[in-house]
């Protein structure tokens, strides 16, 4: 295999000393030694910093690695991951591997839109109310075009308003398609842009106006098909592997207490990519979870079914969340961490970003079920914490003269 490939199998990179691993990636994604620079100091400096957050004082780094083996729609990608927690990476590089031998990662995704709220109380007569806002849908949609010219200029923009009445106040949700946006201050500024209006056909008084980060009209999908034999352990063979797993997974269908750790192994690989490329993670975990329990009761984001008997099984598993994230704007802006890391995963589309988060969660998540069905989830992990913490040299302080 050339070095100058495209593909995300690089076996034994975990092997290579630092600088070997960078000279890998600079000749597969193109980097130049200002972006080795950018990894050394972590993309952003005090300085810099002082300008985004109030009162700062420093920086706080993360480690970023690179998730391997992951074949996402046909394409291969290498996948920027910024965690603290050791075995992330390697799980989800590992379980990406198991995947690809059944052929990769197959994902799907709604179009980028986002949803305003804008709510209003006082209302005396809801279902009027509803009607008269319904009725004035194309002017407050073209009230929300006027709000963002550049939007629509790039082919977003609103999409929808929807009202939902209560019995003493009125939402109306304006949908909003905010292309390779993550949307929050376009979202915004729709909402604080129609409140008046709004309120003036409700015969009301405008309350809260802001997203939702429950985006459940941008959500992604994605399926994995992992032969049984690739799920195989020293002691266990595939079929059983592939059971176990299986079993777990319906463990988190009956109980939210299991589901919620089930989640939070898919958010371990989700949200590593999302604060590698420079998003909102808050915002993501919010509408996960959200999501996950839109029902009233908290249910796991995938499960996981087999497919066939015996070693030429499969084990079949499917992720369905909302997910927020944009390619331009936000920490962009700011933070030549989070482009290097946009430009390492070669994707300019919020959508394909997306799909390749989505699938870095499913990946997440396999590994984690993987090793509770065979030799529990300390064994390896704590392998990698021992590791971490082994002493660190001691530095001598410089000179001061």
């Amino acid at each position: 295999m050339s070095e100058q490939d495209n593909s995300s199998r690089i076996p034994g990179f975990y092997r290579l000393p630092v600088a070997e691993r960078r000279r890998l990636l600079r000749l597969r994604a193109d980097l130049s030694e200002q972006d080795l620079a950018t990894l050394d100091l972590g993309g952003i400096d005090t300085a810099t910093a002082d300008r985004v957050v109030e009162n700062a004082i420093g920086v706080y780094a993360l480690p970023l690695g690179v998730g391997l083996n992951f074949q996402v729609n046909g394409r291969d990608y290498l996948v920027p991951m910024a965690v603290e927690e050791p075995s992330v990476i390697a799980a989800a590089s590992n379980a990406a591997r198991m995947v690809r031998e059944g052929g990769g990662f197959i994902a799907d995704a709604d179009e980028p839109v986002m949803t305003a709220q804008i709510e209003i109380m006082g209302v005396r007569d809801p279902a009027g109310a509803a009607a008269r806002i319904e009725a004035a849908s194309v002017e407050l949609i073209a009230l929300a075009h006027a709000t963002l010219p550049r939007l629509v200029d790039r082919g977003g923009g609103a999409r929808e308003l929807e009202v939902r009445t209560f019995p003493d106040r009125l939402i109306v949700h304006v949908h909003i398609d905010c292309r390779n946006a993550m949307g929050a201050n376009m979202v915004n500024t729709v909402a604080e842009a129609l409140a008046e209006r709004v309120a003036t056909l409700a015969d009301g008084r405008s309350g809260l106006r802001i997203l939702t980060n429950l985006c459940d009209r941008r959500r992604v999908r994605v399926t994995a098909r992992v032969p049984a034999a690739a799920l195989a352990t020293g002691g266990l063979d595939g079929a059983a592997v592939r059971d176990g797993i299986v079993a777990a997974s319906r463990f988190a269908e009956d109980d939210p207490y299991r589901a919620a750790t089930h989640n939070k192994g898919i958010m371990n690989g989700v949200d590593a990519v999302v604060i590698a490329t420079g998003n909102d993670w808050r915002g993501v975990e919010a509408g996960a979870h959200a999501f996950a329990a839109a029902d009233g009761r908290y249910r796991p984001l995938a499960i996981w079914r087999p497919e066939g008997q015996g070693e030429t099984s499969y084990l079949c598993g499917r992720l369905e969340m909302p997910l927020a994230v944009g390619t331009v704007g936000g920490s962009l802006q700011t933070h030549a961490g989070a482009r290097l890391a946009q430009r390492l995963l070669g994707v300019t589309d919020a959508t394909t970003l997306a799909m390749v988060i989505a699938s870095a969660g499913l990946a997440s998540n396999l590994a984690a079920l993987r090793a509770l069905a065979t030799d529990g989830i300390q064994r390896g992990h704590m392998a990698l914490h021992r590791r971490q913490s082994q002493p660190m040299p001691v530095l001598e302080p410089e000179p001061t003269s």
